[in-house]
């Protein structure tokens, strides 16, 4: 992942980028609210940032709420001491996605860039296609090669999903977080039998476009 740490604490920071960077992380870091900004905003490629909220010229809320009203939609983890729910709701209501207390684990932090990771790109058109697929949003309509397809709401999600990252190889639990509510009971096979499901229902040109890409999960092709 491409990482970018604000925090002005350099123990906390040097102790970051050592350990991110030998899991392979690339790491930029800033020390103040402004600096961050101005790298948040010349670094598109970010995947995450990772943001304390004690800075010294503003606050990490400030730096969250800036990102969002610039349209960076780029995933915000939010570090504080502040462990009150007014201070975690104040953070997720600027803009942040999730929240770790400090002192932290080195493996929780992991575990949550994990999760941003797995999330789904924020919504940015009503169309989606790829090959003869073309999924319509504001009609929540799917066809393929102009043939109308039926599909049920989570082989809908599915196939959002992947249309979203097309090209991108998405693992089985990135597909079950986008297209399941949290808590569902599942099966270890629950995604193999939708995947079968939708490719069924696509036909042979639309079913061609979702690749098994053995060991790893699915990826959609022909976009």
């Amino acid at each position: 992942m491409h990482l970018l740490v604000i925090e002005d604490d350099a123990r906390l920071v040097r102790l970051l980028r050592r350990l991110l960077t030998q899991d392979r992380h690339v790491v930029e870091t800033a020390e103040t609210a402004d600096e961050g900004i101005e790298v948040a905003g010349a670094s598109p490629g970010l995947d995450a940032v990772i943001l304390d909220v004690g800075l010294p010229d503003r606050s990490g809320f400030e730096v969250a709420r800036q990102l969002r009203r610039a349209g960076n939609a780029v995933p915000i983890l939010m570090l504080t001491a502040r462990d009150a729910v007014g201070d975690r709701v104040a953070g997720l209501d600027a803009g942040a996605d999730d929240y770790l207390v400090k002192p932290f684990a080195y493996e929780e932090l992991l575990a949550r860039l994990r999760a941003l990771g797995r999330r789904p790109p924020p919504r940015s058109t009503m169309r989606l296609s790829a090959g003869s697929i073309v999924l319509d949003e504001a009609l929540r309509r799917v066809t393929v090669a102009g043939r109308e397809v039926q599909l049920s709401g989570r082989e809908y999600s599915i196939l959002e999903c992947l249309l979203r990252r097309p090209g991108q190889v998405l693992s089985r639990d990135q597909l079950l977080d986008y297209a399941w509510p949290y808590g569902a009971a599942l099966t270890p096979n629950t995604v193999e039998a939708y995947i079968h499901l939708l490719r069924e229902k696509l036909g042979p040109d639309g079913a061609a476009c979702i690749e098994t890409v053995r060991g790893m999960g699915y990826r959609l092709r022909g976009s």
